[in-house]
This record gives C-alpha cells, structure tokens and sequence, in this order.
C-alpha cells in the first residue's frame, strides 16, 4: 500500500514539475516575441525556430543536390503594413547563393518603424541556412504610403547533404514577421535619408 502511494506522490509530483517547465516555456516564447531583441537573443541561445548562420562570404563550394527556398512574409496586426516576398519560391543548388527581396509598403496614414523576427523550416535546417545580408532584427522606418525593398542574400550549406536528418528535405521555408516599434533606437526625424539630416561617416 505504501509503495503504490508513494508511487502515485512520484507521479504527481512528475506532472507538477512538467507542467511548471511547459509554463516556464511558453512565458519565455510570449515574451520573446513581444520584445524583439530578446527574441532575437531567445533564437541565438536555444536554437529556436530554426536561427541561421551569418556567412561573411560565398560558399567555395556547390553540389549538384536541389533544395527549394519558399518565403513568407507576415506583418503584426498592430502595424499598419503590407509585407510580402516579390516571389514565392526560388530552387538552386546547395552552395549557389541567391538573393530575393522583400517588399513593405506603409498602407497607414503616419511614420510608423516595423522591426521583423524569422523562423526557418524544418528548424533543424537553420544551421544550414547562411545569410550574407539580411533585414531581420534592425528597425525600418516608413512613411506614410512609402514602399521599400529589402533584400536577402544567402546560400545553403552544402554539408547538409551530410546530415541524416536532412537527407530527405527538398524544401526549407523562410518567414519573416515584422512587428512594430513602439520606441525606436533613434528617433525618426534623425534619419541620414531624412530632410536636413547631417551624415557622420
């Protein structure tokens, strides 16, 4: 009797360390997500949501295997933006980088700075995923009806035709999701595009 009691203790016990964890997760994802720079930091530390390499130059080498690249692009429905990929999809050789851009348009009748966090999947892919230039974690300011192109450059590593897991995968998804900034690193007006700006180099 005592056994099967200290059993079910055990269990519960179990369950309430869990559940505490699952808690613990989700409050880190919630939070993330509403800052962006720690989010940022978040998909550094842990790997989540599949964070990609930053390459300071070309692959040297590429192989014959196809993967095929599909973007996605989602805005926050607290910023009054339009944001979509000029094309959906782009197939290349594993090593051959390309470059593809995004467009935001400003559909809101203000300034108004987005800031976009990402995901790659399958996420395991991530750490094949090398970007040369990239938008995702700086702040972009918009005028009101102002439409802008932000390229990405990137390649992925051919030493994902080595790994067991990825041996299958044909398709890795890109989506950026851009969310708004409420106080923005440096004021809008001190822009270097902005009338009378002065540019320090």
């Amino acid at each position: 009797m005592s056994n099967r009691q200290d059993s079910s203790n055990a269990a519960n016990s179990n369950r309430k360390v869990a559940f505490a964890c699952a808690g613990m997760f989700s409050l880190m994802v919630g939070a993330a997500y509403a800052a962006v720079p720690l989010y940022d930091l978040f998909c550094r530390v842990t790997g989540f949501g599949g964070t990609t390499q930053v390459a300071d130059s070309e692959s040297d080498v590429v192989i014959d295997r196809m993967i095929t690249i599909r973007f996605d692009g989602n805005v926050n429905k607290q910023l009054s933006w339009h944001f979509k990929p000029e094309q959906r999809s782009v197939s290349l050789k594993m090593g051959e980088s390309a470059q593809l851009a995004y467009v935001a348009t400003n559909i809101g009748d203000e300034i108004t700075v987005g800031t976009s966090t990402f995901n790659v999947w399958p996420p395991s892919a991530g750490a094949y995923f090398n970007k040369l230039d990239c938008f995702c974690f700086t702040e972009q300011p918009l005028e009101a009806g102002e439409t802008v192109e932000m390229p990405v450059v990137f390649f992925v590593d051919p030493e994902m035709d080595k790994d067991p897991e990825l041996k299958h995968v044909k398709e890795i998804t890109l989506s950026y999701t851009f969310f708004p900034v409420e106080q923005p690193e440096r004021p809008v007006a001190a822009r270097a595009d902005a009338p009378g700006a002065e540019t320090n180099l």
